[in-house]
């Protein structure tokens, strides 16, 4: 589910690169009227990255009983930390560099003019793009590590699973959808330019504790698992329902704007989109193969490298040829998941590389 979600991310950033709805970042759409295939962001964006910290903390609470925290939180710097900090200065400036010229989002190049360090350490910063999203993992671990410290005995954990897992437990795990919408509303609705507000509404740091929390505490019991997976179906129409509800009533909003995201509606597809995948995946596809083998291991490295190829082939595709709107979508799709793992292949191949864009270990065993 994890991998298939990263490919759903990549697809995202292929329709949201060229979306005229208002959200930050991209080159614009391709006109004033409506662009139909920015639906995609409408479907996806309420639950994709939720769901992402859910099953990170789903993970967290497996790997930690097989590991000291102590192991555990090194593996976590390393593989989010450093490609997160090291990895934008080795790698990551490159999209920054072309962030910084697109005409349709800031105009002129803001780093026209300065020396060739300050441009470097520019295009470093704003080069982070996804990349937030492991940042803000890591720092949740910290607070995980300090929640497990308050509770030594793993009374919550165990609680949680006798509540949510017992006798009535679905309708306590919908009924957490409240949390799910509590979280939301902690986005600030009028951010102020001139200050950090709009950065604090990308990370949601108290929105994405929520569902990391909850995985950790909730659905990593077998017991909940199992719940989900017999109610997969209608938890699934139920998200198809509103999923449709919302899109039909909203298209044409900011998908990203904390008022649509904190809205119930938006809140209720969002939930239930991430218990149906969740018990859907588990009832449907649990089963692997070579290609699922691969994608479990390369689904992280494709995220890191993946908008790069979406920012260069981006915005040479808008403003460097004259090809239509769908040759444009058709090429950067291909670009991106052509080219996403050749890239990876070839950097993981290079020892320090690997590490500070990739954050494998230096020296694979």
């Amino acid at each position: 589910m994890r991998w298939v979600t990263v490919l759903l991310v990549l697809f995202y950033h292929v329709i949201y690169y060229y979306n005229n709805k208002g959200v930050f970042g991209g080159a614009g759409g391709f006109g004033d009227g409506p662009q139909y295939q920015d639906v995609v962001m409408y479907i996806l964006y309420p639950w994709f990255m939720p769901l992402l910290f859910l099953l990170a903390g789903i993970s967290a609470r497996y790997a930690l009983q097989k590991q000291s925290s102590r192991e555990w939180f090194r593996s976590r710097t390393r593989k989010l930390l450093v490609p997160s900090t090291i990895g934008l200065f080795v790698f990551q400036w490159m999209t920054g560099y072309f962030n910084s010229m697109k005409p349709l989002l800031i105009g002129d190049n803001v780093a026209d003019g300065l020396p060739l360090v300050a441009q470097y350490l520019i295009w470093a910063v704003s080069g982070t793009g996804p990349l937030w999203f492991i940042q803000l993992l890591w720092l949740l671990s910290l607070v995980l590590l300090l929640v497990r410290k308050l509770d030594r005995k793993d009374r919550l954990w165990n609680a949680c699973g006798k509540l949510f897992g017992g006798k009535g437990g679905l309708v306590w795990v919908l009924l957490l959808g409240i949390l799910f919408w509590a979280g939301e509303q902690t986005l600030i609705r009028e951010p102020r330019p001139e200050s950090l507000d709009g950065l604090l509404n990308l990370y949601k740091p108290l929105f994405y504790l929520v569902p990391f929390l909850l995985g950790y505490f909730v659905l990593s019991h077998e017991g909940v698992q199992q719940k989900l997976r017999q109610a997969w179906i209608p938890l699934l129409a139920g998200a198809v329902v509103t999923g449709v509800w919302l899109t039909v009533t909203t298209f044409g909003q900011d998908n990203t704007s904390p008022a649509y995201l904190s809205s119930p509606l938006t809140c209720l597809y969002g939930w239930l989109s991430c218990l149906a995948l969740i018990g859907w995946f588990q009832a449907r596809f649990d089963r692997t193969s070579a290609f699922a083998g691969y994608m479990t291991r390369a689904s992280f490295g494709l995220y890191i490298v993946h908008y790069l190829v979406v920012a260069c082939f981006g915005y040479m595709l808008r403003f460097h040829t004259q090809l239509p709107p769908v040759a444009i979508y058709l090429l950067l799709a291909l670009a991106v998941f052509t080219l996403s793992p050749l890239l990876y292949e070839l950097l993981r191949r290079i020892p320090f590389i690997r590490w500070a864009v990739l954050g494998e270990p230096l020296h694979p065993r």
